[in-house]
């Protein structure tokens, strides 16, 4: 279950950034989670062993395959229905 929430977590937070800027590497996801350098390094290698992502191991650039899009895209959509479900019933 850990390994889930964090795949998804990594993915849904590429994608966010990806949605401010054009070129997201492992450093801009260091800074938005607050995780250590060696346990980002570790999940976007993991990602990238799933098909989910690509590394350009020149430039640090991360990209998604189409696989790994589709995957951010549903579990970023399946965030904000359960967030918005979770604040009507005032749980937020």
């Amino acid at each position: 279950m850990r390994t889930r929430e964090s795949e998804e977590m990594y993915l849904e937070t590429i994608l966010l950034l990806k949605g401010k800027k054009a070129n997201v590497r492992s450093v801009d996801i260091v800074e938005t989670l607050g995780y250590a350098k060696s346990s980002v390094s570790r999940g976007v290698n993991l990602l990238v062993k799933k098909g989910y992502i690509t590394l350009d191991h020149i430039s640090g650039d991360i990209e998604f395959t189409p696989s790994g899009k589709q995957k951010a895209q549903n579990i970023y959509e399946r965030h904000r229905v359960l967030t918005k479900a979770l604040e009507k019933i005032g749980a937020g």
